[in-house]
């Protein structure tokens, strides 16, 4: 069937009202442990983007007016010639999702739904050159949204986006229905997103200003095939247009039950336009009418194809209005991308721009950070001084509570464990894990080993075992798991996804100095695979450090210290049979410290 055509699945340009952006500086005074050594200081003064919630209802107010007025002020086809006032890349954005012959869903079976509101009236008060835009998106994190690229490509959703969470309708002026509006700090677009074609994975996250109290939802696993075989349920989520003759969004949330399809049928349909591996597709062929049809439409765009549990899918293109015969709507496919949105999820840092950072102290218990600078030498760039961390044995960096915060995992001289972390009001504090940590010989955070979304603990005890402790999202860990014995011989390190696959790996260099990658599972009961060799000559280092994505390349790196203090980088590749690239010289000196987080 030759295709009509392609629309991305998102709304309509708009007219709305002005609105501010202001900074705000987060202040932190750590709480004191009673009978502990001295609360480490609070991280780094650090801006980040702040808009009032006059300002958030602004912007929903006139992404709302904007779609009930002029709900056709854009070209209509992602291959119409741009207006004269509009980039080719907001062109591209025009696009075509609804749920039609859906029926209505609560916020209670799908509380991590979240409506995307964009506008902005250009600083103008000529209405005609108004953008304004409306998706959906899934909550995948208490502080992370995820989208379709082509609802966040070329716009700044920091300066003029709003979401709105935990609720099921869509908002009524100033009248959330019980909803939770959060502004965007940060926007990450797959980099391999094509913005003319929707190819090359669709997929864009945003981070929130502020976690959010709701239930989360995971995207399903780079080995899952089960979810993706012809004929198997699926249930597709929005407020888009409920109807092929009308512009219409639907006042509340829609839900529609959708049989996944082959990439045969799915090809066969679309031709070229429909790409294996990047996309997936769903639904029976629509009849050509709004009867007989089920199909996402206008103001579905990103919104989630869910599959066992999971996201399958986000909501990406269809054909114009559709409802044409014969058609069906085509998702861009997670299974292929969760490597690279997982370690978007799972990106705190000390100074918020999305690459980790480094923490290191002197035996005389000066403590530093220093900041990334992405993909250039020397890589660790500005340090801050964080004062004094004397009285500490350890210090790993993760967010262990999903809140976009780079939280301190400490132990005391006296095995007392600690979470630091920021009270999600307004500084950062202690919170006691437990005793009896003295026993363990290392400590890691590598990420989400048990499969359930929340950053897991592996710690090694001095008598060889290896022990899995699942986290509970607060910074506290439940009933630990015994992962197996005879790791005496291993120096553990690692903090991320070093194969690609979607699930956090851990690293270990045996007594030889032979470096193995034990590949994460997702399952807490066997968190690990096969152990796969790095190489050799590993033991020429005395310290490693890994607290995550270094480089901002969506991949999790290792730094390496040898015996005369000089420090190596190892940019991972996303390759489980070779996980990293040639190592690079980042400097000397680096001798003068005796705890890496």
């Amino acid at each position: 069937m030759a295709s009509s055509s392609r629309r991305p699945h998102l709304a309509l340009p708009a007219a709305a009202a002005a609105l501010a952006l202001g900074g705000a500086v987060l202040a932190a005074t750590p709480a004191q442990a009673s009978g502990t050594a001295p609360v480490p200081p609070r991280p780094a003064v650090t801006e980040k983007p702040s808009a009032s919630q006059t300002d958030l209802l602004k912007r929903i107010q006139g992404s709302r007016t904007a779609l009930k007025d002029d709900p056709a002020a854009a070209p209509t086809a992602s291959t119409a010639e741009p207006k004269a006032d509009q980039s080719p890349e907001a062109a591209s954005r025009t696009a075509d999702p609804k749920i039609i012959g859906g029926s209505n869903a609560t916020i209670a079976e799908a509380p991590w739904m979240v409506q995307l509101h964009y506008y902005d009236n250009k600083g103008t008060a000529d209405p005609s050159d108004d953008e304004g835009y409306f998706c959906g998106g899934t909550l995948v994190a208490p502080a992370k949204v995820l989208t379709a690229a082509h609802c966040v490509y070329g716009l700044d959703w920091a300066r003029h986006g709003a979401i709105l969470a935990g609720t099921s309708q869509l908002p009524d002026g100033n009248d959330l229905h019980g909803g939770r509006v959060a502004g965007v700090w940060r926007q990450w677009v797959n980099p391999t997103y094509k913005p003319r074609t929707t190819s090359g994975g669709d997929l864009a996250v945003l981070t929130l200003t502020e976690a959010l109290p709701y239930k989360t939802l995971q995207l399903t696993s780079s080995s899952d095939s089960v979810s993706y075989n012809n004929g198997t349920p699926a249930t597709v989520y929005g407020w888009g247009r409920t109807s092929s003759t009308s512009e219409d969004l639907s006042l509340t949330l829609k839900k529609a039950t959708v049989p996944m399809r082959s990439d045969a049928t799915c090809t066969g349909a679309y031709g070229s336009e429909f790409v294996p591996g990047q996309m997936t597709c769903a639904g029976n062929p629509a009849s050509g009418q709004d009867a007989g049809t089920v199909s996402p439409c206008n103001g579905d765009s990103g919104g989630p194809l869910v599959v066992n549990g999971r996201i399958a899918g986000v909501v990406s293109w269809g054909v114009k209005d559709c409802v044409e015969k014969g058609a069906y709507s085509v998702y861009a496919k997670t299974r292929s991308y969760v490597g690279p949105v997982n370690a978007r999820i799972d990106d705190a840092d000390l100074d918020f721009d999305g690459r980790a950072d480094l923490f290191v102290r002197t035996p005389g218990g000066q403590a530093y950070e220093y900041y990334s600078l992405g993909d250039r030498a020397p890589y660790l760039g500005k340090r801050v001084s964080l004062g004094d961390w004397s009285g500490l044995s350890l210090v790993r960096q993760a967010d262990l509570n999903r809140d976009f915060y780079q939280d301190y995992l400490y132990r005391t001289t006296d095995g007392v464990l600690y979470d630091f972390a920021f009270n999600g009001s307004d500084r950062y504090q202690s919170y006691r894990v437990g005793g009896g940590w003295n026993v363990m010989k290392d400590i890691r955070v590598p990420g989400d080993l048990s499969g359930d979304g929340l950053p897991d603990m592996v710690a090694q005890a001095k008598d060889g075992v290896l022990w899995l402790y699942p986290g509970k999202g607060n910074g506290l860990f439940g009933t630990r798991v015994r992962i197996g014995g005879g790791w005496s011989a291993y120096t553990i390190t690692g903090k991320g996804d070093y194969n690609n696959d979607g699930k956090p790996d851990l690293l270990a260099r045996d007594g030889s100095g032979v470096l193995w990658l034990y590949p994460g599972t997702g399952a807490a009961s066997a968190p690990f695979g096969s152990r796969i060799k790095v190489g050799g000559g590993w033991n020429a280092y005395n310290a490693f450090a890994a607290s995550g994505d270094v480089t901002g390349d969506g991949k999790p790196d290792l730094l390496a210290r040898d015996a005369s203090g000089v420090l190596w980088l190892y940019k991972g590749t996303g390759v489980a049979s070779a996980p990293f690239g040639s190592r690079i010289k980042v400097g000397g000196g680096w001798g003068a410290f005796n705890l890496f987080g």
